[in-house]
């Protein structure tokens, strides 16, 4: 019984991301990246344990991330609060190994660590609960 609640947890889950998906695609044909970043980290991580959601919903903030051109004017409009989670997904992109993103994390890492400190890369390591 409980693998089922799981599971149509995660199709709910799953289909919250490709609205999300949809709305982040309209915003950055307005060219308005940080709002498709915004909208990309809002209810992030999902709240599942379930893989599939975990790569969806990576998809869409990869999808935002790589959009930003302008790190610094991001951060005039980017909220604290968006500060810890997008820590966490910067390493998830690291992680994969791939070049351009790999580039896109690391600009963004060394502005986010000016702005929130250490404490930002700790708080991301250390939560091993709402991983990414």
């Amino acid at each position: 019984m409980g693998e089922h609640v799981e599971a149509d947890n995660a199709e709910a889950i799953i289909t919250r991301i490709e609205h999300k998906s949809r709305k982040i695609e309209s915003l950055l044909k307005q060219y308005k990246p940080v709002e498709a970043l915004k909208t990309a980290l809002e209810g992030s991580p999902p709240k599942t344990r379930d893989e599939r959601c975990k790569s969806a919903n990576w998809i869409v903030v990869h999808r935002a991330l790589m959009a930003i051109k302008d790190v610094d004017l991001m951060f005039t409009s980017l909220d604290p609060e968006y500060y810890d989670i997008l820590m966490k997904y910067l390493y998830r992109g690291l992680s994969t190994g791939d070049r351009p993103t790999c580039d896109q994390c690391l600009r963004i890492h060394e502005k986010l660590t000016q702005r929130a400190g250490l404490g930002c890369i700790l708080r991301a390591l250390s939560d091993t609960v709402n991983t990414v």
